[in-house]
């Protein structure tokens, strides 16, 4: 099980990966929010155990986050905030549990394992959501503001990639390898062309354009 700690407390930091990994489970450490986020966005994580108070970027905001981009990944808070208020705030922030400092080790693992198996037996998500914009993973159907848009193959592929992505500026690479699975780029205006056409289909007509072009960037879509 791979479990991504954000805390910027390197020596409790430390001392939680340690007990973790002689555990058996894979641990990856982030210092601050921000780089907590830029690993998490990578996926492959079962368990993120995520500090509240952090520089750069705090743990609610980070949660916030991941969840308005669609990641569900089970997260446990830490924090020494230990109010019920604070612990109401964090749960609704998209936490699953919140655990307050000090805490012993044993009720760590315990609390990291439950949530592991709530996600082995949770249900797999068959819908996105972005904003207004919803696509059915089962019926291949993409809706925005309850009107269906026609989309192609191709359109479909990379609509479902950009909303996986949602808020994140998304390149030219990583749309190449992603979704035509080239790993060259081929010098062509495909990626061009089928943003261009994505575009004309999910904004024209409605009130607020998602498609964003993020200059030197790529390609975002604005939640």
């Amino acid at each position: 099980m791979r479990i991504l700690i954000i805390e910027d407390d390197i020596e409790a930091a430390g001392a939680m990966k340690h007990g973790l990994t002689e555990a058996g489970y894979d641990c990856t450490h982030a210092a601050d929010g921000e780089a907590g986020l830029a690993i998490a966005r990578e996926g492959g994580f079962d368990v993120l155990i995520v500090d509240r108070m952090m520089p750069k970027m705090d743990g609610i905001q980070l949660v916030t986050t991941l969840r308005r981009e669609g990641d569900a990944t089970p997260v446990l808070f830490l924090s020494a905030l230990g109010e019920v208020d604070d612990r109401i705030t964090g749960l609704k922030a998209g936490g699953d549990d919140y655990l307050v400092k000090p805490y012993a080790f044993a009720e760590l693992t315990a609390r990291v394992e439950a949530l592991s198996r709530r996600r082995e037996t949770g249900a797999v998500a068959t819908t996105l959501k972005v904003g207004d914009l919803e696509m059915n993973l089962i019926s291949r159907s993409v809706h925005r503001q309850g009107q269906e848009i026609d989309l192609q193959p191709r359109e479909f592929q990379l609509l479902e990639f950009m909303m996986r992505h949602a808020g994140q500026s998304v390149t030219r690479t990583m749309l190449l390898e992603k979704v035509w699975e080239y790993h060259f780029d081929p010098q062509t205006n495909v990626i061009d062309v089928h943003i261009s056409r994505l575009r004309s289909k999910i904004d024209k007509g409605f009130d607020r354009a998602m498609l964003q072009t993020v200059r030197g960037a790529g390609y975002r879509l604005d939640p």
